[in-house]
């Protein structure tokens, strides 16, 4: 679903992300893990057109989308969630992804009264459903929870029929029953959507992944499953430890 190929980009002498390549199956979960400035967060934004690279090529589902930007690749079929939650805080749950929604709408019905776009409205009233959010549909989004308003964003992201799902580090911050819950939900995308992850809770990672990839020092360090990235000794010593050996 996605290839990136010799992916490169520097900021003046520093190489964030240096000849990065992988590919990630279509509808499987494919995590991004590695020490704190391994260039994970950088990768990402090159991926998904918030940076553009110095060099290198990003594919999906076989088409070029190197350096298109965000608004150009949702509807390309790309959604991503960032590390601080970004939503419209005064605004409903349910006003938060009906404007979701509406981006799927042509450009030509973007002027039409919000009363009479019935298909955002449908649409959002299906995603509410989903994502067991109807129940705090009229709630203003900055009242919720921070696992709820986790929940709202990733339902956002799915609200456009996304191809890809790119999670950034989307359980951080989150109490053990929130981040078990947003465990189960990205469970529950598995065969629908193709995942990127990126997350520094390696157990969760371990336990939802296809495949793993470690980057260090702007590198791939590794690539393989959860299980042979446990037992990788560079991997244990660049950033797992001892303690993370497989049995």
């Amino acid at each position: 679903m996605i290839k990136v190929s010799n992916l490169s980009k520097a900021f003046n002498a520093l190489r964030a992300v240096d000849d990065l390549s992988f590919e990630a199956a279509p509808n499987r979960v494919t995590s991004i893990i590695g020490p704190n400035g391994a260039g994970k967060s950088t990768a990402f934004n090159l991926i998904a057109g918030t940076l553009p690279p110095d060099a290198g090529r990003v594919e999906l589902d076989g088409h070029d989308i190197t350096g298109l930007p965000p608004h150009v690749l949702v509807h390309h079929g790309v959604a991503r969630s960032f590390q601080i939650t970004n939503l419209f805080f005064g605004l409903s749950v349910f006003e938060n992804i009906r404007l979701a929604c509406q981006t799927l709408e042509p450009r030509r019905n973007y002027l039409q009264r919000r009363d009479r776009m019935l298909p955002p409205r449908r649409h959002a009233e299906e995603i509410l459903a989903r994502f067991g959010l109807a129940e705090v549909a009229a709630e203003q989004v900055g009242n919720l929870s921070h696992g709820d308003q986790r929940r709202v964003e990733i339902a956002i992201c799915m609200a456009m029929r996304p191809k890809l799902l790119m999670l950034d580090e989307p359980t951080q911050g989150m109490s053990p029953a929130e981040t078990a819950e947003i465990d189960a939900l990205i469970r529950s995308l598995t065969g629908q959507v193709t995942v990127l992850l990126i997350e520094h809770d390696i157990d969760l990672v371990m336990g939802l992944s296809d495949r793993v990839i470690v980057m260090h020092q702007g590198r791939k360090l590794f690539e393989g499953t959860p299980t042979e990235a446990r037992n990788s000794a560079d991997v244990r010593d660049a950033y797992l430890g001892s303690d993370h050996a497989a049995a």
